[in-house]
């Protein structure tokens, strides 16, 4: 065994067995190339990563590159989940160097920790357009032992390149509104649904915006863009049709052929996603995607006693990409009747499904829709209805015999935020009591696992970063809005004011992603890649807040921010989506104040009714709700029906 075994990571202890010398981040690998003269070799990946499993199997576990690798490197393994700081570091710099990234990342350092070579997956020999991982390794093992002068000045040069320079501020106006959804629907695939071309990932924080400017505005493009895009989600293959949920990325345009990892801030985003389109637009279609996400995120990424767990792999093994989730046709043929198979096949079973590796298999997505194959057979919807989802139950219960893929059980504060914001969300949306009390019991386990003496942590062992302090207190608020216990908002006023103080860029306005430098940086960033920006967060979290707490500095900080990030914002496109949200919520966002019992009817109404960016706020009996905005309060609401109505109607008052 490596030094690995003891590490807490799963995917560090994947690698523990290897033959290769690998360190895990360390002060001690840094001194050990030091003195030995040598460059660092990082591998960056996460457990949940097909083509990490890939390198890692054609790599390293060939016996001339772990020669290569243990004589003449110092050997780094890095868990991306685990420290995300350290990894976005090292994208950034492979990024500037060869203009590409992902996982897994394969970066050589000085004992600096500085990069000066780097690149992803890498087969053993040449390949598939990739040069072999052997050639580079003696090439970057010859070019720095002679060439170190000039390795130090050009690994100097990508770490100054990393370095974010001012922001040019810009207004806070209302007009930037309507442009920003100009140019996030001119990336809209009227075809296929989603953004861009393939890959297509979801853009949780452009949906958000997309889905509340429809609330706001009306406006028919802007609904036909977002459910158009939330439609073929959820028929691709993208979506897991038979366990729900929805695996990272699609490969192709049409959402039919995934990556199979299935993560936890994926979920959660596009948990929020579809509840509230089920809210806006009311289509049962959301709804019940929403609740699949639920049940999956049940089954399988939650623990019975509280808290989310990170990720399900994509594969059991690498060499049968997404087998457990792929199905041929004697397999549906074998789990069911003959009525079922024909009218199950007619809905899901398609070629354009085949797997590259082999086209029996395929992946199952929405290829005819039910009303279509009523037409064809003259059977009722319902029944046609009722008899797929038998079928569907039949098949769910098969798979369940088959060996699952790795879910790391790791709980993470970040993800758990976000996962337990979303489930209040869709609690309040879906009605359903059950998944507001799992998100009191998961963020009152995370807050006694991580908030430690008052000092926060990502995971054990490891400081918190920006991601958990907004994540974490945004739980916190939405807990207490749901409840109207004042020790929630209590807790995320005193995170929020921890993070001001530890994160926030005295000069330039806007939160650093560390408290303090990482290999020498503090990044400061505003795009969505895909999952909203934690500075986007921050700024929603600050204005909700304000709205709760009367803190004017909640409100000052959020300016100030919107400012700063303002011009950068408008060259985004959609990855600046959630940013514009929380553009929407400086105009927009409404308080109400419940001067009524918890359990009354008005209450009840203020937290069941989708109004976007709401803020609840509690208070003692008075018989009424006051809606208030940042300057203004309205007349009092005495009646549930008459709120309903005033939440209804905001739409035609804020545009």
């Amino acid at each position: 065994m490596n030094k690995l075994a003891q590490e807490k990571s799963a995917y560090l202890k994947h690698s523990a067995n290897q033959k290769i010398d690998w360190y895990p981040w360390s002060d001690e690998a840094f001194e050990k190339a030091r003195l030995e003269s040598k460059p660092v070799f990082l591998s960056s990946g996460a457990i949940w990563c097909h083509w990490c499993h890939v390198m890692a199997k054609e790599c390293f576990e060939d016996e001339e590159i772990i020669k290569l690798l243990n004589k003449d490197f110092i050997n780094i393994k890095l868990d991306r989940d685990e420290r995300p700081d350290i990894d976005r570091r090292y994208q950034q710099a492979v990024a500037l160097m060869t203009a590409g990234g992902g996982w897994p990342l394969s970066v050589f350092l000085t004992h600096e920790r500085k990069p000066f070579f780097g690149g992803t997956y890498f087969p053993p020999d040449d390949r598939f357009g990739r040069p072999g991982f052997r050639k580079i390794l003696k090439t970057v093992s010859e070019h720095y032992r002679e060439n170190k002068d000039t390795v130090s000045e050009y690994s100097e040069k990508i770490i100054n390149s990393l370095k974010p320079g001012a922001l040019q501020e810009g207004g806070i106006e209302i007009g930037l509104l309507d442009e920003a959804v100009k140019t996030i629907i001119s990336e809209f695939d009227p075809q296929n649904g989603g953004f861009g071309t393939a890959p297509k990932f979801p853009m949780p924080g452009a949906m958000e915006f997309l889905i509340n400017r429809f609330f706001f505005a009306g406006q028919e493009s802007i609904g036909l863009a977002a459910k158009k895009s939330l439609y073929a989600m959820a028929k691709g293959g993208f979506h897991d049709q038979i366990g729900g949920g929805f695996h990272r990325y699609s490969t192709d345009e049409a959402w039919i052929i995934p990556h199979f990892e299935k993560m936890a801030d994926d979920n959660a985003w596009l948990l929020r996603n579809y509840a509230d389109a089920y809210s806006v637009f009311g289509d049962e279609y959301f709804r019940e995607t929403a609740e699949g996400i639920i049940n999956f995120t049940r089954d399988v990424l939650s623990d019975a006693e509280g808290g989310f767990y990170a990720s399900q792999d994509a594969d059991v093994t690498p060499d049968d990409e997404g087998g457990y989730f792929t199905w041929t046709e004697n397999d549906i043929r074998n789990a069911l009747n003959e009525e079922e198979f024909r009218l199950f096949s007619l809905h899901f079973f398609h070629e354009k499904g085949s797997m590259h590796h082999d086209a029996l298999k395929k992946v199952l997505f929405v290829a005819k829709d039910i009303k279509d194959i009523a037409a064809e057979t003259g059977m009722p919807d319902e029944r046609i209805d009722e008899i797929i989802k038998t079928a569907k139950g039949k098949l769910l219960n098969q798979r369940y015999k088959r060996q699952a893929p790795f879910i790391d059980t790791t709980l993470y504060t970040s993800l758990n935020g976000i996962m337990i914001t979303s489930h209040i969300k869709a609690a309040k949306a879906l009605g359903d009591n059950s998944l507001k009390e799992f998100a009191l019991k998961s963020l009152n386990r995370i807050l006694e696992m991580y908030f430690i003496n008052n000092k926060l942590f990502h995971s054990e062992g490891v400081t918190a970063l920006l991601d958990d302090y907004i994540y974490l207190s945004d739980a916190l608020t939405a807990a207490y809005e749901i409840t109207g216990n004042s020790p929630y908002l209590e807790k995320a006023d005193l995170l929020i004011d921890s993070c001001i103080k530890k994160f926030w860029d005295a000069e330039g306005n806007g939160f650093f992603d560390t408290e303090t430098e990482v290999i020498g940086l503090r990044l400061k960033g505003i795009e969505d890649i895909p999952h909203p920006s934690a500075n986007a967060g921050g700024i929603m979290l600050l204005l909700k807040l304000y709205h709760l707490t009367d803190k004017n500095s909640y409100l000052q900080y959020a300016e100030k921010a919107l400012r700063s990030f303002s011009i950068k914002a408008t060259g985004l496109g959609i990855h600046a989506g959630y940013y514009y949200a929380a553009l929407d919520a400086y105009f927009n966002m409404l308080r109400l104040t419940l001067y009524t019992p918890h359990e009354s009817d008005l209450a009840l109404t203020a937290l069941s009714v989708h109004s976007p960016y709401t803020s609840i706020a509690h208070s003692e009996d008075r018989g009424y709700v006051l809606p208030c905005l940042k300057s203004e309060c309205m007349e009092p609401v005495y009646s549930a029906e008459g709120l309903k109505i005033f939440l209804k109607n905001r739409g035609t008052k804020n545009i």
